[in-house]
């Protein structure tokens, strides 16, 4: 019997064989433990239920074995083995360095060795090890120099796609070597979520864990790193679980016998901890959950499709299942390929993994197949009555004068449908379920509908299509998956659900629902946001005006804040109307510490003030963007004679007035010049560079008289909606056509047939539609402008944050800036 100690991780409860001295025992194992398995026992883990951990099964537990001194864990490794579930025996009793010895007697040797094998052989995270050679390139230049500096000094290589720069900082417990490392990491993540691609990889797990291990002194010097403080808190908020289990062996590197924090944890996060789901889904088995999201590819995705998609992620990454995304294509109509390839893009924006994409379309010939079947079984039968009859009869509980047609009757005129013929398109396919149901959902729902039109996909092949209660819980079935998420708006449904799947025989879905996002002046039925595209009242389904993935991200929303905004509501049911001034409140804590800062005048009635000793000729200074935060770089400030400010700070100015002038000292006003209306049109003055800030009331920005500064125009949006939340009959088909000159109107305009406006038409809107959602202000900013990129967030001094819409071309095309709400209470657009 081997006596050396081996130390064991279960990451679940795990059912534990004990051999002690050749007799087994039955014990259970508390979930997350570890411990030394003292001389002469042999430790086995059946992983029945095992979020990520290191475990394995006990067929396979001798198979590879990781040897390592207690003393000197190699921790990168062990974390990548927990989030790869990778199935190995932990022995800490080596006195050599970090190895896996294979049951045939193989050794790999070595830290980064070890780290590229579990990047290579870990199947349940793609991309672990790089998607294609190119990120391949970039993981093995971060991973060669960065796993190993615990414990022996390697230097950390921060640059991706193999520019491998010669930086050799040194995470140590002192000096510049260590700020070095954390200001360049820190400036590489300021534009990226991960070091490599767009997903966790090893490069990943390497820097994490190296910071991890460094213990106090990463918590001490971490608040002078934003990005990459958000980097190393965002990897241990998704998996905090893995993290935290293998946290024991940071204090083991250390020797301090008790577990390293393995992020420092802001009051924001555990707040942010509270929100998350905490409610089960019924019935699942960790491996065994398979989960779906399924939009329809009518529009862009919004944030309420956003919400559906993340907790589809969060539910599947906790029960270690997998997500497919699956679109419901059965209404030709409203589809088209535009919007499947956005919904693809957004989908990937949100950082949702997928195992695949699959079509309601792909099951048509099925579908077809189940619902001749139910007719032959008279759980199904056609019906002509015009839909205006329908409503009403369902409405009533009457039964359909078709509703006892004969199997051949309805066989008939199924065939007809299929034809598309004229009698077929008077025809529709209904369940025969109960019309005296009280839940009207019962009451025979409609499964097949005659349409001619072609399909976005698959073209003019048929002439029917099915609905989306017929075709959700057969696909839902067929495709295996065990856990349909939907909003409780589909609650009086579930029974229909669960009936249909009955009757077709089919595998039973569990259904778990969660409360609809609701928010404050905001449309999220596809319907109508689609009316204002149509209407080109707004740019296009990207409009920073719209509630979409798109659309919110160009106003200038990180993903980060929204998981974490959709995060904190959890799985609740509860129906909440939120506000927009929580979702922007979250995003400002996280754009505020790292983006940079510029200066702005707005160009309207901006004034010249003189300052009479002034420099003569125009200097240069180097000036941090951010005061606080030295990733965010410097800005190159001229200083003149002659200076811009804006023209309400100039109305507000009083003779002999000392006032500050940010970023350079004191002045003193000694001279004001006013037109014959009274308004402001020149300054003049003296610097006092001696005098004190605090003694000042006024605080103005300004820019230098040159011919360096950048045109701009700052945008800010309104609401569309005047109303806080539109009802069902709050339609926008009350919106009217005036002809200016005959002042006749053009009333109850709809959706389909609003006709377009002709040259003497104006719109006249319904009461609550916003006609002024829309502000340009002119500008001139500071000449570091010119380096902006499309997409860049700023602060704007003592105007407020913005994003980079169109970049600088050229100086006769203005900068396009967007204004970024900062969570406060939302002003209606104004004139002045």
């Amino acid at each position: 019997m081997n006596s050396t100690p081996r130390l064991i991780a279960d990451f679940g409860l795990a059912k534990l064989l004990v051999k002690q001295n050749q007799q087994p025992h039955t014990m259970s194992a508390v979930a997350g433990s570890f411990g030394y398995i003292a001389p002469g026992n042999w430790l086995y883990l059946n992983a029945e239920s095992t979020p990520l951990g290191l475990i394995s099964f006990a067929k396979k537990m001798e198979e590879i074995k990781l040897t390592f001194p207690a003393d000197s864990p190699p921790l990168s490794v062990i974390v990548a083995l927990s989030l790869s579930s990778s199935p190995v025996t932990i022995d800490s009793s080596s006195s050599s360095v970090p190895s896996f010895v294979f049951s045939d007697g193989r050794k790999l040797t070595g830290t980064s060795v070890l780290l590229r094998y579990v990047g290579r052989s870990a199947k349940s995270l793609p991309g672990f090890y790089g998607h294609d050679a190119f990120e391949y390139s970039q993981v093995s230049n971060k991973i060669l120099l960065t796993v190993d500096f615990v414990n022996s000094g390697q230097s950390l290589n921060l640059y991706s796609i193999d520019e491998l720069i010669d930086y050799a900082p040194v995470f140590s417990s002192s000096g510049s070597e260590f700020k070095n490392a954390c200001t360049s990491v820190d400036n590489y993540l300021q534009s990226g979520t991960f070091l490599v691609g767009h997903s966790l990889s090893i490069a990943d797990v390497a820097v994490w864990s190296a910071l991890a291990g460094s213990g106090p002194r990463w918590e001490r010097k971490s608040k002078k790193y934003q990005n990459l403080v958000r980097w190393f808190n965002s990897i241990s908020l998704e998996y905090a679980e893995p993290l935290n289990k293998v946290a024991a062996y940071t204090a083991a590197k250390k020797g301090s016998g008790k577990p390293a924090s393995v992020a420092p944890r802001s009051k924001d996060q555990q707040a942010s901890d509270k929100g998350k789901p905490e409610v089960d889904l019924p019935g699942a088995e960790v491996g065994k959950v398979k989960l779906r999201f399924a939009p329809e590819p009518s529009g862009y995705l919004h944030i309420g499709h956003a919400k559906a998609a993340l907790l589809n992620k969060y539910f599947a990454e906790r029960y270690q299942g997998e997500v497919i995304i699956r679109f419901d294509d059965t209404n030709p109509a409203k589809e088209s390929n535009e919007f499947v390839e956005n919904l693809v893009k957004d989908i990937g924006t949100l950082g949702i993994k997928y195992e695949r994409v699959t079509y309601t379309s792909d099951y048509f010939p099925d579908l077809m197949s189940m619902a001749e079947k139910l007719m032959r079984e008279g759980k199904a039968y056609v019906d002509d009555t015009p839909r205006e009859q329908m409503h009403q009869e369902r409405k009533d509980g009457t039964d359909s004068k078709c509703r006892n047609h004969t199997v051949e009757e309805n066989l008939n005129l199924w065939r007809e449908m299929i034809a598309g013929s004229k009698r077929g398109l008077q025809c529709c396919v209904r369940g025969k379920l109960d019309m005296q149901d009280p839940n009207k959902a019962m009451r025979d729902p409609v499964y097949y509908r005659c349409n001619p039109m072609s399909h976005h996909r698959i073209g003019d092949k048929y002439k029917i299509y099915p609905t989306y209660d017929f075709a959700c819980p057969f696909v839902d079935s067929v495709e295996g998956i065990t856990h349909a998420l939907r909003s409780s708006e589909y609650h009086d449904r579930n029974a229909q659900y669960y009936k249909v799947l009955d009757d077709m025989g089919l595998r039973r879905v569990e259904i778990y629902e969660f409360s609809r996002l609701n928010l404050v002046y905001t449309l999220l039925s596809k319907r109508k946001l689609l009316w204002f595209v149509q209407q080109g009242m707004v740019g296009g389904w990207d409009d920073p005006r719209f509630p979409t993935v798109q659309g919110i991200v160009r106003r200038g929303l990180k993903i980060e804040a929204l998981i974490q905004f959709i995060l904190e509501q959890g799985a609740s049911k509860n129906l909440n109307l939120m506000e927009w001034d929580k979702l922007w409140t979250i995003n400002k804590k996280i754009v505020d510490p790292v983006c940079p800062r510029h200066t702005a005048v707005v160009e309207e009635r901006r004034v010249l003030l003189t300052l009479t000793d002034g420099p003569d000729e125009p200097f240069v200074r180097l000036i941090p963007k951010h005061k606080k935060y030295e990733g965010a770089g410097e800005k190159a400030t001229t200083f003149t004679k002659r200076i811009w400010i804006e023209g309400a700070d100039a109305s507000a100015i009083s003779v002999n007035e000392e006032v500050t002038l940010m970023d350079w000292g004191n002045a003193i006003v000694k001279e004001v010049t006013k037109d014959e209306e009274g308004r402001v049109t020149a300054l003049s003055g003296l610097l006092n560079l001696k005098g004190s800030v605090k003694t000042t009331k006024l605080k103005l920005t300004w820019l230098p008289e040159t011919n360096e500064l950048v045109k701009l125009t700052l945008t800010d949006f309104g609401y569309l909606i005047t109303k806080k939340k539109l009802e069902e009959n709050d339609e926008l088909v009350f919106a009217k056509l005036v002809n200016k000159d005959t002042k006749k109107d053009t009333s109850a305009l709809g959706d389909s047939n609003m006709r377009k406006l002709e040259e003497n038409d104006e719109l006249v809107f319904p009461e609550f539609v916003n006609p002024d959602t829309k502000k340009e202000t002119s500008a001139l900013g500071d000449s570091n402008m010119r380096n902006l990129q499309r997409g860049d967030v700023i602060q704007l001094e003592r105007k407020g944050y913005y994003r980079c819409d169109v970049p600088f071309v050229k100086s006769s095309k203005p900068i396009v800036l967007f204004s970024i709400p900062d969570g406060r209470q939302h002003q209606p657009l104004s004139a002045n």
